[in-house]
């Protein structure tokens, strides 16, 4: 059977593809400007990625087409694959039908924190020798030489990353609806994704149906700190558990400390303790996630002593508070955050490691929802907010939204001021590099958050601080 994805190089998309491959299909793709990461993660996995769209790569011997949800009409393999009535799906369906009806399919979903609950989940189940299949969004450190954003495994379990987004231009509802749910995890439900859902109710509205999904012999597990999640007990039909800090919670974390990069906390499972755990991450947040894995665990039929030995060495995840190097005293992380909530936890995190050392907060409104003004009072109160000492707001990437739909970001800065912080308008990155490399200090902390490459800033950023004699820390990258 050969199978042709087309935008390949989503990280869904790769992922699918490597997924495939090892199922013993004949896996190739095409995608506009193959770019990294996932052109490299592709090239590991021998697979081909076709540099551009030509209608030239829908061959009479395809089986099956996957067409990615950035793929819209106009494109030439699309007008192809249905001008010629190849059989064709999108990413979800595929996912469903060649992998999660005969498996324990554990949807884990929510506004924040979804990447880093897969991971988690995954990790503990694996390193529990259950030997799940696993599909994130971002690349987890735990899985392959270098991380990956997938593990096949032969046990019946299979731990993927729910993801609210749509699954392609002829299907506007959401990814996860097609995934089976045996046991769903919702974290947390805020307003996102701006360019696909009108309001609050519409987001509302699609995880409502994925808690409908779950069966009478599932669990739905929700985030008990959360508003809307919460209230999507109320339209179960499953058994419900929920987690957080809450008393009122099923699962409780409490008697919180964090020492050496490490958080300690104890569990208690309604009113037994359940046990002690160490978890390498920072914030709160990875807490709550952290709390949801746990979860996971016991309903699989993990024991504490299992469950804690998988959230000791899990090792994280890519883009998600990762430290891309350090030199000269001054830190820079990697951050995913482009929603105020995440902004807010990010840095929260930072500052609660750091409390002594000045923090910069470096912006880029790069994705579909932040580049929109619907969100400027929510950024604002965000940064307004948050414990940065300094910060940048680069200009909003690459928007045709008209000026009365587009984040003013000079509005934002302004906002951020008024509030008594430090913020600036800094335009791209060439420029934010100059502003930091003139005005650091040793012992400085650079939080760079956007959802996109952002010009490679971070590599560049740690190469102008070596070029500028300042010695490099050792291990750092």
């Amino acid at each position: 059977m050969k199978v042709h994805l087309i935008g390949i190089c989503g990280t869904a998309m790769a992922t699918l593809a490597a997924l495939l491959k090892q199922r013993g299909l004949d896996v190739q793709g095409s995608d506009h400007g193959v770019y990294p990461p996932m052109s490299e993660f592709l090239a590991s996995e021998d697979i081909r990625a076709f540099d551009g769209y030509d209608a030239a790569h829908i061959t009479s011997d395809l089986s099956l087409v996957v067409i990615g949800n950035a793929i819209s009409r106009g494109n030439p393999e699309l007008e192809a694959v249905l001008s010629r009535k190849i059989r064709y799906c999108s990413l979800p369906e595929a996912i469903r039908e060649h992998f999660l009806w005969g498996a324990r399919s554990i949807v884990v979903a929510g506004t924040h924190g979804k990447t880093t609950t897969t991971s988690l989940a995954g990790w503990v189940l694996t390193s529990a020798g259950t030997d799940p299949t696993v599909l994130v969004g971002g690349i987890a450190r735990n899985f392959g030489d270098d991380g990956s954003s997938y593990r096949i495994g032969a046990g019946r379990e299979f731990v993927i990353e729910g993801d609210e987004y749509d699954s392609a231009f002829f299907d506007k509802t959401a990814k996860f609806l097609k995934y089976l749910p045996d046991i769903a995890v919702v974290g947390n439900v805020e307003f996102d994704h701006a360019d696909i859902y009108p309001n609050l109710d519409a987001v509302l509205q699609a995880f409502e149906r994925l808690a409908l999904l779950v069966p009478r012999n599932g669990l739905l597990l929700l985030g008990h700190d959360s508003e809307h999640a919460l209230g999507l007990k109320a339209r179960a039909v499953s058994p419900v558990e929920t987690f957080g800090f809450s008393e009122e919670a099923d699962w409780v974390a409490y008697d919180l400390t964090a020492a050496d990069g490490v958080q300690h906390f104890s569990v208690r499972h309604g009113r037994d303790y359940f046990g002690a755990f160490d978890l390498p991450l920072m914030g709160e947040h990875n807490v709550r996630n952290a709390l949801a894995a746990i979860a996971v665990g016991a309903a699989v039929g993990l024991d504490q002593t299992t469950i804690a030995r998988g959230l000791r060495t899990f090792r994280g995840v890519k883009r998600r508070l990762e430290v891309v190097g350090e030199v000269g005293g001054v830190t820079v992380y990697d951050d995913f955050a482009h929603h105020p909530t995440a902004v807010v936890e990010t840095l929260r995190a930072v500052r609660q490691a750091y409390p002594g050392r000045r923090v910069w907060a470096v912006f880029e409104p790069r994705s579909a929802s932040s580049c929109r003004r619907i969100f400027q009072r929510d950024f604002a109160r965000a940064f307004s907010g948050a414990s940065a000492d300094e910060t940048l707001i680069a200009t909003v990437f690459r928007s045709t939204l008209p000026d009365g739909e587009r984040l003013s970001v000079e509005d934002l800065v302004d906002e951020i001021c008024k509030a008594g912080r430090k913020a600036r308008h800094v335009g791209g990155a060439d420029h934010i590099i100059d502003t930091i490399i003139t005005e650091r200090h040793p012992g400085d902390v650079v939080v760079i958050m956007s959802n996109g490459g952002f010009d490679n800033i971070h590599r560049r950023l740690l190469a102008r601080l070596r070029e500028s004699g300042q010695p490099q820390t050792e291990g750092a990258a």
